[in-house]
């Protein structure tokens, strides 16, 4: 449970501040997609599914270090799409290093060692290779044949120049215990971190048959932080957040911890679940019902129990008993006994399905700036035409 030092003192810093200053909400981790462009189709992926017209769209580097100062969290993280395919990426993160933020560039590595130039190895800064299992595993997840070869050379490619580098995991259901353990085994010999978090089920990924719910996910869990036993895992999470995912913590969502900008805006209520777009963070904070979301709230959230809500309850939680966090990273994961009691189900407010409807109104805004943007350009150069003609 190896979170760097450094990392882990600037973070600790940060939330004693917010703390200090009576904040009740604030963010621990912008999640900032500039691009939902991909070169996979992962077949448990909801993030791809889009016309033309928005998956060509860019946030520009601008856009990007904007939305940094704007949050104010101490780590980004640059999901998408693949982030390696937007032509200013290199730019992107230089800007954030230097401001000091904290950045996980979440990639496929399909396109990462032919990259690698682009980035300087730097505290600040490691990659996260996305990787699901063993090579089979991996490839039939992802929909396609070899991406996991290149994922590992890209790993060692990246080390030996220096990058720091991690594998982050999807956990769906189906995934035997024993087979994830082996993958466990494998990204210590790689010499790398790594983090999991359950499938969430996007409201329009292709595959809807394999997301775990909240009971499959502590056993499985269970199972296999017992295979683990005596290991050197190196997991990038808190102590808490893995005894969360056996079944020995109760927690709460945090849905505005890790909040998410992307070409659409700053998304209601979080990175998974699109229900509206804010046009500031500011507007984000002060105009989503939060009370409104969270598992036992809100029937999307049911089986949620992804790092991006519970990552930063766990961290605040850590923040408020040290020594509780301390004693469950020295005991290690309770993986026998009784759990803790479930979030009640019974009074959660019924899914609403307007997610398509947010793309299209979006996809309707973005046609309509396109239009007066050509518009005044056609203006533009006809008044220079007159100008030349006179």
């Amino acid at each position: 449970m190896a979170i760097p030092f450094f990392k882990e003192m600037r973070i600790g810093g940060y939330l004693l501040k917010q703390k200090l200053l009576g904040r009740k909400r604030y963010p621990l981790v912008l999640m900032l997609e500039p691009l939902f462009r991909c070169n996979l189709a992962c077949v448990g992926c909801g993030k791809i599914d889009y016309p033309d017209a928005i998956l060509n769209r860019r946030m520009t580097a601008q856009e990007c270090w904007d939305a940094a100062e704007e949050c104010g969290a101490p780590m980004v993280a640059i999901p998408g799409g693949e982030p390696l395919i937007h032509k200013e990426i290199g730019e992107i993160v230089r800007g954030l290093v230097a401001r000091k933020k904290f950045v996980s560039l979440c990639t496929n590595a399909l396109l990462l060692e032919k990259k690698l130039d682009l980035f300087e190895p730097s505290p600040y800064l490691f990659f996260s290779v996305h990787l699901d299992g063993l090579k089979d595993h991996h490839d039939k997840a992802v929909s396609q044949k070899g991406v996991f070869d290149r994922a590992v050379s890209a790993i060692k490619a990246a080390k030996d120049r220096g990058f720091t580098v991690n594998v982050n995991a999807t956990i769906f259901d189906g995934h035997p215990a024993e087979e994830i353990a082996k993958f466990l085994d494998l990204t210590t010999e790689l010499g790398v971190g790594v983090s999991m978090s359950p499938g969430y089920a996007y409201e329009r990924a292709p595959d809807q048959e394999h997301f775990l719910n909240r009971t499959k996910t502590k056993k499985l869990f269970r199972d296999v932080f017992a295979l683990g036993k005596g290991k050197k895992w190196n997991f990038m999470h808190s102590s808490l957040f893995l005894d969360f995912l056996a079944g020995n913590q109760e927690y709460e969502c945090t849905p505005w911890g890790m909040p998410a900008r992307n070409i659409f805006g700053w998304q209601k209520p979080c990175y998974l679940l699109g229900e509206g777009y804010a046009k500031t963070f500011k507007e984000l904070m002060e105009t989503t019902d939060w009370d409104s979301y969270g598992t036992g709230k809100y029937e999307k959230c049911a089986n949620c129990m992804a790092h991006c809500g519970y990552e930063p309850t766990a961290a605040t939680a850590a923040f408020n008993n040290p020594l509780k966090a301390a004693w469950v990273a020295l005991r290690g994961i309770k993986t026998e006994g009784p759990m803790a009691p479930e979030i009640d189900l019974s009074r959660q407010r019924p899914a609403q399905y307007v997610f398509a409807e947010q793309v299209e109104k979006r996809l309707s805004e973005i046609r309509h700036d396109e239009a007066l943007a050509a518009r005044q350009k056609a203006d533009k150069l006809a008044q220079q035409k007159a100008s030349t003609a006179a």
